[in-house]
């Protein structure tokens, strides 16, 4: 078993350290990297968001001309999910070493890697290179890869168009062609409110968003059933399912409102993507009628939360060369979490998934990466660079 560098381990603490949930800032995080990168002479691009409170990261090293254009980008989120409600061994923003393993939340997803390519910063900018390269780390990729497309945006406003990128989400180092997409979809309904012994007065939110539930269970179960199949994925089918409902605010109180969140992870096309969340709208606007004919006041909210695209970059690709030069092996099989890899794949710039850690440990309480996964990770990152340089 190989170990990575201490300066790796040292960028890992202090990236757990910090609490980037996705519900808060990850300005810390970003600020904390920005500073180092202009410790080594770099000037960081930093993109806020809308109201300031988050912000996208790209450092770049230009190649021995000055150029900026091009080049290999590696890209991570800076964020991790809640651990609220998790049973955790030890503090979840401490880095802890147990039985080998190393604990805390964000190691495997996806801190770990963040480190890795923090730390190659220096090496980076001690020899010229033959073409650029880009770190990114980008926010809320937790809740919906809401931070990519504003990356890619910020990206091309300075004149930054990798070619190649690798994101580092956890693969256990496998070079990851294929994902499927992600559509998030929240249904909000707003019946009217009455005492529950006169239900003819009040519209029950609660018992016509039921009506959305069932329908999105039988789409669901026509998915897993009668398909269309890709047995590339370990899961063939699109997946279906409802992760969030809430509504009513007392037992003897007709609910007048209720939202229900539902996703499904698709291998269809965009195309076929939107076609779904059409027919959904459309079933919600059945339902809008039915509550509008107890009462005119009701009606239907629809959020089109996140739609993520899938990935299936070609065996020819440019990353996929590149990444065989660099030592990994080209895989047929596909994944079924999604990935930011979609939306840089569509911006034009040739993009797989690789990086350390089991996915099977992200969100989990309790979550590890074995440091033999960021030591081959980081030799993967050490060959990239041998390869860029003059």
């Amino acid at each position: 078993m190989t170990s990575p560098s201490p300066g790796v381990l040292d960028w890992l603490a202090r990236l757990i350290a910090l609490d980037t949930t996705s519900r808060d800032s990850n300005l810390p995080l970003v600020d904390l990297v920005a500073e180092h990168a202009r410790s080594l002479g770099l000037d960081p691009h930093v993109f806020p968001n809308e109201d300031g409170t988050k912000a996208n990261l790209v450092v770049t090293v230009p190649d021995a001309d000055g150029k900026t254009a091009g080049g290999v980008m590696l890209s991570g989120h800076s964020d991790v999910v809640p651990v609220d409600g998790q049973a955790w061994a030890s503090n979840p923003f401490t880095l802890t070493e147990r039985d080998g393993l190393l604990y805390g939340r964000g190691t495997a997803d996806m801190k770990g890697f963040n480190a890795i390519i923090v730390d190659a910063l220096a090496e980076l900018v001690a020899q010229p290179l033959r073409e650029p390269v880009h770190i990114a780390l980008s926010h809320d990729e937790e809740v919906g890869c809401i931070g990519a497309q504003p990356l890619v945006d910020g990206m091309r406003s300075v004149g930054l168009a990798p070619r190649v990128c690798f994101v580092g989400e956890p693969t256990s180092m496998r070079m990851i062609r294929g994902h499927k997409s992600i559509n998030l979809v929240t249904i909000t309904l707003h019946g009217l409110a009455a005492h529950s012994s006169l239900t003819a007065q009040g519209v029950n939110a609660i018992e016509h968003a039921a009506s959305v539930v069932r329908y999105w269970r039988e789409r669901a179960d026509a998915w897993r059933t009668t398909g269309p199949f890709d047995e590339a994925y370990p899961i063939a089918h699109t997946t279906g399912s409802v992760n969030q409902i809430a509504g009513g605010n007392g037992v003897n109180i007709i609910p007048a409102e209720c939202s229900v969140t539902l996703e499904f992870r698709s291998i269809g096309t965009a195309a076929d993507d939107q076609a779904e969340i059409d027919a959904l709208v459309a079933y919600c606007r059945e339902i809008e009628r039915a509550m509008r004919a107890e009462d005119a006041s009701a009606s239907v909210e629809i959020d089109v939360r996140a739609q993520t695209p899938g990935l299936d970059t070609p065996t020819d690709s440019d990353a996929v060369r590149l990444g065989e030069q660099l030592g990994l092996e080209v895989q047929d099989d596909k994944v079924t979490y999604g990935t930011e890899a979609g939306i840089y794949a569509n911006a034009g710039i040739s993009t797989v998934v690789v990086g350390p850690g089991d996915i099977a440990q992200a969100h989990k309480p309790d979550e590890f990466i074995d440091p033999d996964q960021l030591a081959q990770c980081q030799a993967f990152i050490g060959r990239l660079i041998d390869h860029v340089r003059v």
